[in-house]
């Protein structure tokens, strides 16, 4: 019976090297494809490049196979009617195979090919979806190409949108951009192949797509409006790291009917503001628009100044959205005091350190872009607590042990030698102590061509100063703020 089936088999794929070759790429892939499920199923391997194999490049074999299958049996049929050519009535005759289901040995061949045919569609369809599923997944997007994406997968991981798929954001919902995103990934894939993409990755993605079909999917600006009390905590560089605490009355504004507020006069749906910028990341803003529900239009221009033929032609324009002030709302660079404050503020370096946070500032900075950098932090905050707080350090080395893993991390989270991202090299708008941010256009120098407005450097616009670098601000305890 088995020898029947196997002669059948035989029948069905033709004897030709290609049909042949088709048949055992497809069955090889097919068991390896099966077998990388099984291992993964079993979680004894766990790996992006293992899922990569078994979702996208053994399929891709496997269907190769099935093609070559039929096209051997085409090139092997032409090539027996081309050495039996007899005559013009034979061609005819044999142009088409005879398929007579009262013969046993035609109904096994049947039988085998519809079999095959079935298992073949079920593989293939459940590892095309897999596939996709696969390429959604934060660990095909930071993993599979790791060293261009291992800044950003690295931040993300530790930011608040760390259970956040990537597609999510960069794709957002329906098939025109899952399309346009996978089109673009076949040129980002070459660039990685070929070791041609940029370092660093530049920012912002260009073509990203709106805010509004992303980001308020979840953060719509009716849904966050009022005033919100935000507190900043730091410590002072002295040996007691002495912490002081700003705290904010942000005015968050927002809603539908506009009103004042950051919300209110930046993505009031019943306006539009639209803004020029001469440089690819959008920090040096030349000009702002502003087009009011009833039409009139308000120009505010850098320095009062109308633009120049070159900056024009240079300049981009973009209607403002979310991300033009909250650029990095997940792949957040930290500078190093603000990592230490957090690091601080959290746990992972305990405050009882002298100096701990003047040191490790100053090791951050110090040490650069080099691979061998986490070494260098290491000894230099050992050689200096051995030398200036030796008892300190003798009776708690485990803690400065403890400080200064969490000092390396912050080092290995934020700067990334082999992708030249130092501190600072991704700049974040939200605010304005680090970097420019909200004063790349709120800094009362732009203003109209004849000077009779422009945009407001208030503070008090945006916020209210509860308490500014305080050790134990009074509006806190009387909130029940701790």
């Amino acid at each position: 019976m088995a020898k029947r089936w196997a002669v059948a088999l035989m029948r069905l794929l033709g004897r030709n090297w290609i049909t042949l070759f088709g048949a055992s790429l497809t069955t090889v892939s097919g068991l390896a494809i099966c077998a990388f499920l099984l291992f993964g199923l079993l979680g004894l391997a766990d790996s992006p490049y293992l899922a990569m194999m078994a979702l996208l490049v053994l399929p891709a074999f496997f269907v190769l196979g099935l093609i070559l299958i039929p096209v051997g049996a085409y090139v092997d049929n032409r090539r027996r009617r081309a050495a039996g050519n007899s005559s013009q009535e034979d061609h005819r005759r044999d142009s088409y195979p005879k398929v007579d289901f009262n013969k046993p040995s035609v109904r096994r061949a049947a039988a085998a090919a519809g079999f095959l045919t079935v298992i073949n569609v079920f593989l293939v369809s459940a590892v095309s979806f897999q596939g996709v599923s696969y390429m959604d997944t934060p660990e095909f997007c930071g993993e599979v190409c790791h060293s261009v994406m291992q800044p950003e997968f690295d931040a993300y991981k530790d930011s608040p949108h760390a259970r956040v798929a990537c597609v999510d954001c960069h794709i957002g919902p329906g098939a025109p951009w899952f399309v346009r995103s996978k089109i673009s990934g076949m040129g980002q894939m070459l660039a990685v192949t070929f070791d041609t993409y940029q370092r660093p990755i530049p920012t912002p993605v260009e073509n990203l797509r709106p805010s509004q079909d992303t980001c308020e999917q979840c953060h719509w600006p009716a849904k966050f409006t009022g005033d919100r009390i935000k507190v900043i905590r730091k410590y002072s560089d002295d040996e007691a790291n002495t912490p002081l605490t700003t705290a904010l009355l942000l005015h968050i504004g927002g809603g539908d009917q506009g009103g004042s507020g950051i919300h209110s006069w930046h993505i009031d749906p019943s306006k539009q503001t639209t803004y020029v910028s001469l440089d690819p990341q959008r920090q040096t803003i030349a000009w702002v628009e502003v087009r009011e529900a009833d039409g009139s239009l308000t120009e505010y221009f850098a320095r009062g100044q109308a633009p120049t033929e070159e900056q024009r032609a240079q300049g981009v324009r973009r209607i403002m959205d979310c991300i033009d002030c909250h650029n990095r709302p997940t792949h957040i660079m930290h500078l190093p005091g603000r990592a230490l404050d957090q690091a601080i503020t959290e746990g992972r370096v305990d405050r009882s350190i002298p100096f701990i946070k003047k040191m490790g500032v100053q090791v951050l900075t110090q040490v650069g872009q080099v691979l061998a950098a986490p070494e260098q932090i290491a000894q230099q905050l050992r050689d200096y607590y051995q030398k200036n707080h030796f008892e300190f350090y003798n009776s708690q080395r485990a803690m400065v042990e403890d400080a200064i893993r969490e000092i390396q991390s912050i080092y290995s989270r934020n700067v990334f030698p082999q992708m030249r991202v130092s501190w600072g090299t991704y700049p974040d708008n939200i605010g304005h102590e680090y970097f420019p941010g909200c004063f790349r256009c709120h800094d009362g120098d732009h203003t109209t061509l004849d000077g009779s407005r422009s945009i407001e450097q208030d503070c008090t616009s945006c916020h209210t100063v509860l308490a500014w670098d305080e050790e134990s601000p009074a509006v806190l305890s009387d909130l029940g703020i701790r």
